[in-house]
């Protein structure tokens, strides 16, 4: 059931199709979609294991093993901070490019240096492991002529819900072609 209401896209009573708010500021660094299902999930379970280590963190500290409690403390510290970059993974754009956030590796690409961005039928990776499958992709492909994959109707975001994958691409390839000739 969804509950538009309650959206941070929207304001009350307002259409999907809807043009930006005017309070958007294209200058800032904005995900033009939501973060999928798989990711959503994913992230929760990790923040859910991060509990229950600090929980036993602090039954160590009270124990009194004040090393092996700094140890568990630091290992739910790592378990949050692996949450967090998790959510923060995917395509990013702004007035002055497009960013491809990895959970190791950031790829930033300026509108002047991106030569097109489309959606092309290739194999892609289903959820990121090695197997791959017939899908979507949507790619930019840089001055320098090298392809760079932002998003997969097949990825974290996106599997199961490909009217998502194609707002999103839709989308990215809109600002693209509204930055790129500026």
């Amino acid at each position: 059931m969804p509950l538009p209401f309650l959206t941070a896209e929207r304001a009350f009573d307002t259409s999907a199709d809807d043009v930006a708010l005017p309070f958007d500021d294209h200058d800032h660094w904005r995900r033009p979609y939501r973060p999928g299902p798989w990711r959503v999930g994913a992230a929760a379970l990790l923040l859910l294991l991060a509990s229950f280590v600090l929980i036993a963190a602090m039954i160590i500290a009270f124990a009194g093993a004040l090393p092996g409690a700094g140890a568990c403390l630091g290992l739910g510290l790592v378990v949050i901070v692996a949450a967090l970059r998790l959510l923060r993974v995917g395509v990013w754009v702004s007035r002055h490019g497009l960013r491809r956030v990895a959970f190791f590796s950031t790829t930033t690409v300026r509108w002047n240096r991106a030569s097109a961005v489309r959606t092309v039928q290739q194999p892609v990776r289903w959820l990121g492991l090695p197997r791959t499958v017939q899908g979507q992709a949507l790619v930019v492909v840089r001055q320098g002529g090298e392809p760079l994959h932002l998003l997969t109707d097949h990825n974290a975001d996106f599997l199961s819900r490909v009217e998502a994958f194609d707002r999103a691409a839709d989308t990215v390839e809109a600002w693209g072609s509204e930055y790129r000739g500026a």
